[in-house]
């Protein structure tokens, strides 16, 4: 039967900045402040849910025209859950890795070992121009963020930890308390050459946008070759948005609505930003390189995944995700506290008693 470490993960992404998961007029009943995501925690944890995605933004844009910092809203979920796992987004250029390490690895302490760090490369040139950041080619920026985790990995398990870089420099640096083992999980995102090289270097997690079974797995035996060459293990994630509905044409059209009422200023404006993504990696591969105007009403190419229709039609698709080489479901919704809640209920445990069915068949046929 399968083990749980061996059972696939679901993760869901925070909404700690406004305008919820889609850039769309659709009457979203998705809240942003503390008290809608602390329930929200709650209900994904009693319903199966192993991981929480808080997000970071330093500047209104695109709907979101609020935003909580994502380290402190981490802790704060993770302060009012017992067993739910909560990945801070640290975005290298605004965050030392000093400061990423010691932030950290108090939370670390104070949740009992249930904080990570998604490690962000960074897309939004016009955030980084507003608040006076040094803005970094795509794959330079990739650089930093390898540098940045070798700076946080060295930090929390040596004394005296050197490191003469390009971009961050430490001479004998000590910090006590390091955090409890095992270690703060490593988390990072990109679909492009360097994000798939780095991930296959130093990252424990690799998140990829939304995307067919068949281009998860081309993605996947590409990081699992060059780990292996590195003698490196990363485990992968697949964002989705899901739309679980009694009947597939209820969920269709939910999707139908969200497109129909897409904001497209807002759409267009995003669309503008994310060319300093995928498309500027020197191989014009990456995060949105080859979204379409409607994948984009979803942030992180969602809608790709096609986990939209029936919780058996769904759970059937997770399935072949899973078979692609994901190890992680990272979950968008529309109103985020109900859904999840129908998710968890109806959605996992045929999940669960899929990968059961497999395993007995696995061994049956051993």
């Amino acid at each position: 039967m399968t083990s749980h470490s061996d059972s696939l993960k679901f993760a869901y992404w925070v909404p700690n900045v406004s305008g919820g998961l889609v850039i769309s007029n659709i009457e979203q009943r998705t809240g942003w402040d503390i008290d809608y995501n602390r329930k929200l925690a709650q209900i994904a944890e009693a319903n199966g849910f192993d991981y929480a995605l808080s997000q970071i933004r330093f500047t209104a844009g695109y709907g979101a025209d609020n935003q909580h910092e994502s380290v402190s809203f981490s802790h704060a979920l993770l302060a009012a859950t017992t067993t739910l796992k909560v990945i801070a987004a640290i975005l290298p250029g605004p965050w030392n890795p000093a400061l990423a390490a010691k932030q950290i690895a108090t939370i670390n302490h104070l949740t009992n070992g249930r904080v990570a760090v998604n490690i962000v490369s960074g897309w939004f040139r016009g955030e980084f121009a507003a608040i006076g950041e040094l803005w970094l080619d795509h794959d330079e920026r990739y650089r930093r963020s390898e540098e940045f985790i070798r700076a946080l990995r060295g930090i929390w398990t040596e004394d005296n930890f050197t490191l003469k870089g390009d971009f961050y420099r430490f001479t004998n640096y000590s910090m006590k308390p390091k955090p409890i083992d095992p270690q703060p999980e490593i988390f990072q995102g990109g679909s492009s050459r360097a994000a798939r090289d780095m991930a296959a270097r130093v990252s424990d997690w690799y998140f990829t946008n939304g995307n067919t079974p068949e281009e998860i797995r081309k993605q996947v035996d590409d990081i699992k070759a060059k780990a292996k060459a590195n003698g490196h293990k990363v485990k992968i994630g697949v964002n989705a948005f899901a739309i679980a509905r009694e009947t597939e044409a209820e969920a269709r059209a939910v999707l139908d609505e969200i497109v129909a009422k897409a904001n497209p200023e807002a759409v267009q404006g995003f669309a503008d930003q994310v060319k300093n993504a995928g498309k500027a990696s020197p191989e014009g591969e990456g995060n949105w390189a080859k979204s379409s105007l409607e994948d984009l009403v979803q942030y992180n190419d969602g809608f790709r995944s096609n986990l939209i229709g029936t919780p058996e039609q769904i759970a059937e698709r997770i399935l072949k995700l899973k078979d692609a080489g994901a190890d992680l479901i990272l979950l968008g919704f529309l109103h985020f506290q109900e859904e999840v809640e129908f998710f968890g209920k109806r959605v996992i445990p045929l999940v669960r008693a899929l990968e059961e069915a497999r395993d007995r068949e696995l061994v049956a046929a051993e």
